[in-house]
């Protein structure tokens, strides 16, 4: 659960494994023969030190830095490890970890911790430095700014969400944008993080004109798809001459795409799908 905890708040795997190991490290610097509920103590511990790392990363933002997406978390299609499986036993959506990116850190947790675990803001409250009564309102406001943001339901067959992720690659390489635009939704959302080392590729684009323009743009024959699961849906990490370029993680509903999340990254590309890539 700490992990799962941990990933939620701060939608970076390897910030939440260090919040975790910090937790491990109190743990065993501090006498807990006398705590009741061990993993209450934890929960609370991790979400602190997870709170703090927010805190500092938002004094250390001076200007927005674009489009930063989280950490997908990546599998092959069909199997995942016992770790993952922890972090993704309540099912968490890129897309989701996108708004919950755009809320302050006091907000963030309030909301995890109640919505997402279910813990009283009796609890919460003290993590906050709040009352009851002031945790309670900022749970309401960041589950305003969630449900505002409109995140549709993904269709809950996988076979289905690959089967219209293949079709956008087919059309996208076959050159056919009115097939393209008939698989986006009239709305959807293409965001692309390139990361520090590529700034010009970190864009949001909407409208499934504009997205299919994009996509036929971007199409490269000499790409491989792999298929993986992307927290739990439809994508695929994209390699060129074995090298890795992008993940593209798919919000796929009513039979179109919804939302498309990509990363363009290599260096974070590489870490993050190490499972899919066949890499330590």
């Amino acid at each position: 659960m700490n992990g799962s905890v941990a990933y939620r708040m701060l939608g970076s795997l390897t910030e939440a494994d260090d919040a975790v190991q910090d937790t491990w490290v109190r743990l065993s610097r501090a006498g807990t023969d006398e705590v009741e509920n061990l993993a209450g103590w934890l929960t609370t511990i991790v979400a602190r030190v997870c709170l703090n790392m927010l805190r500092a990363r938002d004094a250390r933002r001076e200007e927005p830095l674009g489009v930063r997406l989280p950490d997908p978390v990546i599998s092959p299609e069909g199997t995942r490890q016992p770790d993952e499986e922890a972090l993704l036993a309540d099912s968490v959506s890129l897309a989701l970890l996108v708004v919950l990116d755009t809320l302050s850190p006091a907000e963030r947790l309030a909301f995890v911790l109640h919505d997402m675990f279910d813990l009283p803001f009796d609890e919460i409250a003290g993590m906050v430095g709040r009352s009851s009564a002031a945790t309670r309102q900022l749970a309401s406001r960041a589950r305003r700014r969630v449900k505002g943001a409109g995140i549709p339901p993904a269709d809950p067959v996988l076979a289905r969400q690959r089967d219209v992720v293949d079709a956008f690659f087919r059309a996208a390489r076959g050159g056919d944008f009115d097939a393209l635009v008939s698989l986006l939704d009239p709305d959807v959302v293409l965001r692309s993080d390139g990361g520090a080392r590529r700034p010009a590729a970190s864009v949001v684009i909407r409208g499934a004109e504009a997205v299919a323009g994009q996509a036929l743009r971007f199409a490269l024959p000499s790409a491989v798809l792999r298929p993986a699961l992307v927290n739990q849906a439809a994508g695929v990490v994209i390699t060129v001459g074995e090298r890795p370029i992008a993940i593209m993680g798919f919000t796929v509903a009513d039979g179109r795409i919804v939302e498309i999340d990509a990363i363009a990254d290599p260096d974070r590309v590489r870490t993050v799908a190490a499972a899919v890539l066949g890499e330590e």
